[in-house]
């Protein structure tokens, strides 16, 4: 008969995310192992039940205000030094194998630095037994009475269990009887006393609510991941002598020598989840067996000894407990042969390496390829931790890289809604070890606010409940009591000898009647003691029958109660639900609505930075136009100042010189007037004339007898100033009246750098042709101004001209219109209006400064 297969059931989906998905947060418990030594520095301080503090130790950095630095960390409880294992397990694991009963995953581990005691917790120590000896014992207790024989359920590569029947079953056991060497361990072994007292649990732990109608089989798996590979610690590998075994030196090994075992590679079944391919499982019967199992793959763990621990693990180790468990058929003598009703859960405890620090252990060589592969992948666990944490509060999408460690994909499922998740962190509080728990105690500070999916209860096979004792009160194969009948018989005294011998016998007849009349009379009184029992079974059965009918009654006055009840609540239900709508609604709204406002608010926020930045502009913009029209106005007043003082130094020159004028006149008038009559003189002739053109220094005098003009030099505005007077060499000596004049004047005919340092001003002297033939002199003006460089440069500012006129080359008018002589020559000048018409007039000369002309004109008559 073939064995019929089976797999893991498949599970209700829940849609992950959606608002029915009930989540529960990774459960994070805190145990604080004692001090080593009692003279040792402690940075760990349990506060209460469920806070530790963390205190900086002496010499460590202070912080940035000089206080040493106190953190405080909350977990779902914390164990002191005093917590026993008994403790630590009823609050933490117990809890794990109850779902593990009721067909629920599970993982448990164990999170610290080296030297925390996280293997101590796992496994415990000589009479005092840990978390996975207890789960041990705590399972067959609950299940003991119910399990299934051995090889009922055969596992395969799958991931999944095969149901094999009883025949089935018993030829494979006297099989596996029958080898030399059995791989599975047997219930009649002697218990190994080397861990004898780790399983030795005095307190009898036992699940609730067992279902009595189900058989149960226990699995049990070893493995570690070391270096980011998966080795099976349970695998037994084949000796082949014909074959030789290699070495890393590419020479044959020796028959004796130990052949590594091959990693293992991760396989995801058809309900996605994931599981190693090719990992030995075995069947166990008892909590020994279970834990000699474990104790074998112990010894080939890879441990080390580090720095900071004599016999550090060097590998994360995870033992795994599958239970499996199928229901008794409708008679509930054997097992239902139904692939879809086997239910497999598992618990998985992982006792994780300890993260370290490589300049603190002293690791090198392989011991550092091992430290650096440990941080590595404890590093992505909390890298995965992180992602869930931001993906749960703030609604992202993130991928979580659970493939980037071996560890952290094998665990995936539990993570994503297959069962609870709980861990233990464990801390050592001696203060060389404060920066490792630093760290430590923020990874479980993040790891508290991950939520896992709550597992889905499973399906009820919908047989008839109580079919195991139904069996056994029949007469079932399942007990080995003797029937009723057997005892009835049992209780008769012997027939006697029935065989006649002789025809006179007498005897023997009788005695076989009388027999057969006492055991009548037996069987009637035997009959009617029945009667009377079951007439008195049958009075208990109606008083049991009223009292059922007045629970069912009583039951169903209450369900109705309840129904009332329920129906209330239901009603309740739909009006907060409405409500909740409602107010979902109005949330809607006003999220809307704030949006529509945040919105509006960022737009004018804008607008408004926008009309700063633009006032800021032309702010800036008027300042410059400020200093620059300020500038302008200081620039043009000075300009204007210079020239209305100018201004009003030339109109100042021109009335005196008007006056001067006028004095002139006046003093020629009075000489005509006082001069006694002489003879008239004579006019002197044009050719006369052009012979006096040579001395043009001084105009000719109409009045012989009058007094010498006295000669004037002509003062400059700035007197007052030291003055470079340059008069080039080539410049022609004019006899004018007026001469520029400039006291304190250094007069050189070249201009030298020596001469502008010891002056503030500058004039040039500078001679041309003017366009009627006469000698034109400039006086150029300027400012000497001392250069950055150490010298000087000249900035003109002004210009004066002095230019010479012949009065003989002007037509002159009399009084009388006189014709000219025949001979071509002029009239003489022979009344006083005429020669009083000759005079001296000084008028204002370019805009750049006052210039001098000196020309005689005739005085014009009124009409």
């Amino acid at each position: 008969m073939k064995p019929a297969r089976t797999k893991t059931p498949r599970k209700l989906l829940v849609k992950k995310g959606s608002q029915t998905s009930l989540k529960d947060p990774v459960g994070v418990y805190c145990r604080v192992r004692p001090l080593s030594l009692p003279d040792q520095e402690c940075c760990v301080e349990v506060i209460n039940n469920t806070t530790v503090q963390l205190h900086t130790p002496e010499g460590y950095r202070l912080n940035r205000n000089g206080d040493y630095k106190e953190t405080q960390y909350s977990f779902k409880q914390v164990f002191g030094i005093h917590t026993t294992q008994k403790e630590l397990f009823d609050v933490v694991a117990n809890p794990l194998v109850e779902d593990l009963i009721h067909g629920k995953n599970g993982l448990l581990f164990t999170y610290g630095v080296t030297g925390s005691g996280k293997t101590h917790t796992m496994t415990g120590s000589p009479g005092e037994g840990g978390l996975l000896p207890r789960c041990l014992d705590m399972i067959f207790n609950s299940i003991g009475s119910f399990q299934a024989k051995r090889y009922v359920f055969k596992s395969n590569d799958r991931n999944s269990m095969d149901i094999q029947c009883e025949v089935d079953a018993l030829l494979e056991r006297q099989k596996r009887e029958a080898m030399p060497n059995p791989k599975t361990p047997s219930s009649k072994r002697q218990v190994d006393p080397e861990f004898a007292d780790m399983i030795n649990v005095q307190e009898f732990c036992k699940a609730e609510e067992v279902d009595e109608d189900s058989v149960y089989g226990v699995f049990v798996s070893y493995i570690e991941i070391y270096n980011n590979y998966i080795y099976d610690l349970l695998e037994e590998v084949p000796f082949d002598p014909i074959k030789p075994k290699w070495n890393s030196c590419s020479t044959p090994m020796r028959n004796t020598d130990f052949v590594p075992p091959q990693s293992k590679l991760l396989r995801e079944d058809k309900n996605h989840n994931m599981y190693v391919a090719g990992c030995t499982e075995v069947e166990v019967k008892s909590t020994e067996e279970a834990f000699e199992v474990f104790w074998r793959g112990q010894k080939k763990r890879r441990i080390a000894n580090t720095h900071l621990n004599r016999e550090s693990s060097r590998s994360h180790s995870v033992f795994n407990i599958k239970l499996v468990q199928a229901p008794l058929d409708a008679d509930g003598d054997n097992v239902l042969q139904e692939k879809e009703q086997i239910t497999i859960s598992q618990l998985s405890l992982v006792d994780l390496a300890g993260s370290e620090r490589t300049n603190r252990t002293k690791a090198e060589g392989n011991r550092l390829r091992e430290a650096g592969n440990i941080n590595q992948s404890l590093m992505t666990l909390r890298t995965c931790m992180e992602v869930l944490r931001e993906n749960q509060m703030y609604g992202t999408n993130k991928m979580v890289p659970y493939r980037d460690s071996k560890l952290t994909h094998l665990f995936k499922n539990y993570f994503d809604g297959e069962g609870k998740v709980r861990m233990i962190v464990c801390v050592n509080p001696k203060a060389e070890d404060y920066e490792e728990s630093l760290q430590v105690m923020r990874f479980a500070e993040v790891t508290q606010e991950v939520e896992v999916a709550r597992p889905v209860d499973k399906a009820i096979c919908g047989l008839t409940p109580g079919r195991r004792y139904r069996n056994q009160a029949r007469g079932g194969p399942v007990g080995d009591e003797p029937l009723v009948t057997e005892v009835v018989l049992q209780s008769f005294s012997p027939l006697p000898s029935c065989e006649l011998l002789d025809i006179n016998d007498e005897q023997t007849l009788p005695r076989l009647i009388e027999a057969l009349e006492k055991r009548h009379h037996l069987r009637q009184m035997m009959i009617d003691e029945f009667h009377k029992q079951s007439m008195t079974f049958k009075a208990l059965l109606q008083e049991f029958d009223s009292a059922v009918v007045n629970k069912e009654n009583c039951i169903q006055g209450k369900l109705n109660e309840k129904e009332k009840v329920i129906s209330g609540q239901k009603l309740e239900i739909e009006r907060l639900e409405k409500k909740n709508k409602t107010l979902e609604y109005k949330i809607e709204i006003l999220e809307k609505t704030t949006t529509i406002y945040e919105e509006d608010k960022r737009t004018l926020q804008q607008e408004l930075e926008t009309q700063n930045q633009k006032l800021q502009r032309q702010f800036s913009d008027k300042r410059r136009l400020e200093a620059r029209l300020q500038g302008m106005v200081t620039e043009t007043t000075m300009k204007w100042e210079k020239e209305c003082e100018r201004r009003v130094a030339a109109k100042q020159l021109e009335m005196q010189n008007k006056l001067w004028v006028k004095d002139e006149k006046l003093k020629q008038l009075k000489a005509i007037v006082t001069e006694p009559k002489a003879e008239k003189p004579e006019r002197p002739s044009r050719e006369r004339d052009r012979e006096k053109v040579t001395q043009r220094a001084v105009s000719p005098s109409p009045f012989p007898n009058a007094p010498p003009i006295r000669l004037r030099h002509r003062r400059s505005r700035s007197a007052g100033d030291r003055w470079v007077d340059h008069k080039p060499a080539s410049n022609v000596q004019t006899e004018t009246v007026m001469q520029p004049h400039v006291p304190h004047a250094i007069t050189v005919s070249v201009a030298n750098e020596k001469a502008l340092a010891k002056c503030e001003k500058y004039m040039l002297t500078h001679q041309e042709l003017a366009s009627d033939g006469e000698i034109e002199t400039k006086l150029i003006k300027g400012d000497v101004y001392k250069t950055r460089g150490g010298g000087q440069s000249v900035q003109f500012t002004d210009i004066e001209t002095l230019k010479q006129e012949s009065p003989t080359g002007r037509k002159r008018r009399s009084s009388t219109a006189a014709p000219a002589p025949p001979d071509g020559t002029e009239s003489e000048w022979t009344d006083v209006e005429t020669r009083c018409s000759v005079a001296v007039e000084m008028r204002a000369g370019s805009q750049l400064g006052p210039g001098y002309q000196h020309h005689a004109q005739p005085k014009r008559k009124k009409p």
